[in-house]
């Protein structure tokens, strides 16, 4: 994953750049680059390995040379180090062709070993480096067209692909190409911008374009371009983005993860808004569906970590108000075991981004298997809403921490609303108990927010306890049994400290056998109708003791930990 961005326009594109890439930094930390066509016709170009700051300091040590016409890029690095030669941009041709990428070329062996034999020389360790070098070799062949020559070398590309090129014959002109990767248009006053995620350019301009799958378009100062791959022309659908550029800045919280948990009550409260009347969920974006939902026979949803234990959230609530069998998948494995598949299955794709490269070809693969596909999604002009039948937007606002929170309260907060909305329309839910669970629905808002206003410092405390664990477990049962799954994943990714989750009742079945002094265990309870656990003998320590007592340090080498046991 790397973030990319592009501006041909009246202004000095350096700023609109590294400003661009500062709120795509989240897509890539581990090089940028940029590459300007100067005032004076000569393209110039700066990348440097480490973080943005890195390459911000160089380039106010030793400017560029300024210009209108620009591209940048922050890099994940899949292939090749992060080092500066492998950093992005690329160049070709003499130095006049510059080429950023995001995604994995998969044919680039091939590809590679054919341009060394022709005489080609590679400076870097890249997949990128062969789509400039292709690139410029067809750039030659094709009478110094620089459309016809990125049409011709995006169709020797096989895989998963961005692809951002502008040569300084052409100033005002940048190409751009996406395949099974994300590309939005950015339509400004006389300033045309293209970007990774609107994020690049929202500071700038609310009015984007989505560009479609296998698909180029051509920008320059106030006017698009765009086509198939064989060049046919392409009308792309218009959208405007409902967020402004503050809302994916810090705002002085200390981190964005911290900011978005921030956000959750107002995350949830947005994606209900709008989908309630009269005491019952109707979602707009499904006015003409009724038939469908009455039709199916199963529901199928298909999600990679996060948004796939939001999904096993989401199956109990669809199988009990709108009475639909539920099966929840990883969308990485669902194409490769033959699953069965009809008409009449509904298959649910939740992804925050729109793009998660393995729940896309899950949704094309059920699609041709003759399925109806209904997603749920953050991002406006994504992919996979674009390639679905039906589409129900969550309303967080830009995530843009890694470890999705935000997102994953409104994920399930869709689910619900789907399962309300189905359930009504298949008469599965009566009246009065939608009226009930519309309301809980509509308090859910403030009761985060009570959570994140009055359990601030037990859980700052908590974290102090557990700063040195080396293992903890998480139980849960019913809805709490997936929200067990996602604490775990969420300590994992975090914290780096080993966590695993388990349905509550299979604790007896094996994991019993890691509880002992010491061990941390969270155990999630959603319901106040679950019997409670018995009471133990004697004191009993919590995070809100006020004299907590310490158990004894075992040796660490035997996963021993210092701090109170949580239950």
């Amino acid at each position: 994953m790397c973030g990319i961005v592009g501006y041909v326009g009246p202004r000095e594109s350096q700023s609109i750049l590294m400003s661009g890439l500062a709120r795509l930094e989240y897509r890539g930390y581990d090089s940028a680059g940029i590459a300007v066509i100067g005032e004076d016709g000569e393209l110039g170009m700066r990348k440097r390995a480490g973080k943005l700051s890195v390459l911000r300091d160089d380039l106010i040590r030793t400017p560029l040379a300024d210009g209108t016409t620009g591209i940048g890029h922050t890099r994940w690095a899949t292939h090749g180090g992060p080092t500066d030669q492998n950093a992005h941009p690329h160049l070709a041709d003499d130095g006049k062709l510059a080429v950023i990428h995001n995604g994995i070329i998969e044919n680039f062996a091939a590809l590679r070993a054919e341009l060394e034999a022709s005489g080609a020389h590679f400076l870097s360790e890249t997949d990128t480096e062969v789509a400039a070098l292709l690139l410029a070799r067809e750039y030659r062949a094709n009478g110094h067209d620089l459309a016809a020559a990125f049409r011709a070398t995006v169709n020797q590309l096989e895989g998963a692909f961005t692809l951002l090129a502008m040569h300084e014959d052409h100033p005002g002109l940048v190409v751009g190409a996406r395949r099974n990767s994300p590309l939005v248009i950015g339509l400004g006053e006389g300033e045309t911008f293209l970007g990774s995620d609107v994020a690049a350019f929202v500071e700038h301009t609310r009015h984007a374009l989505a560009i479609g799958q296998d698909q180029i378009v051509a920008i320059r100062p106030g006017a698009v371009e765009v086509t198939d791959f064989d060049g046919t022309p392409v009308t792309p659908e218009p959208f405007e983005v409902t967020w402004d550029a503050a809302a994916a800045e810090k705002g002085g919280w200390p981190s964005f993860m911290a900011k978005e948990v921030s956000e959750e009550p107002d995350a949830v409260a947005n994606t209900v808004r709008g989908r309630i009347s009269d005491g019952a969920v109707a979602i707009p974006e499904l006015d003409g569906l009724d038939e469908l939902f009455r039709d199916i026979d199963r529901i199928v949803v298909i999600a990679c970590g996060t948004a796939a234990y939001a999904g096993q959230v989401g199956k109990y609530a669809l199988e009990q108000w709108a009475r639909i069998p539920v099966d929840v998948e990883l969308a990485h494995e669902f194409r490769y075991r033959d699953p069965v598949l009809s008409p009449r299955t509904l298959i649910v794709s939740i992804s925050q981004s729109g793009e998660t490269m393995d729940t896309l070809m899950a949704v094309k693969y059920a699609s041709e298997r003759g399925a109806k596909t209904l997603s749920i999604c953050n991002t406006q002009g994504a992919t996979i809403p674009r390639e679905s039948d039906a589409i129900v937007y969550t309303h967080a606002g830009p995530e843009v921490a890694v470890a999705s929170t935000k997102a994953f309260v409104a994920q399930i907060t869709a689910l619900y609303l789907l399962a309300l909305h189905i359930g009504r329309v298949r008469g599965a839910i009566s009246a009065h108990e939608q009226a009930v669970n519309v309301a809980e629905l509509e308090a859910v808002p403030d009761k985060i927010q009570q959570i994140l206003d009055e359990e601030q410092e037990r859980t700052t405390q908590l974290a102090h306890w557990m700063a040195d664990t080396r293992s903890v477990l998480f139980l849960g049962r019913h809805v709490g049994f997936p929200i067990a799954l996602e604490g775990a994943l969420k300590l994992k990714e975090i914290s780096y400290i080993h966590a695993e989750g388990f349905a509550a009742g299979e604790l007896k079945h094996g994991p019993i056998a890691l509880i002992e002094p010491g061990q941390p265990v969270f155990v999630i309870v959603p319901s106040p109708r679950e019997s409670p656990l018995p009471a133990r003998q004697g004191r009993v320590e919590h995070p809100g003791d006020p004299r907590p007592r310490r158990p004894r340090h075992r040796d660490r080498r035997r996963g021993g930990c210092r701090g109170p046991a949580v239950r």
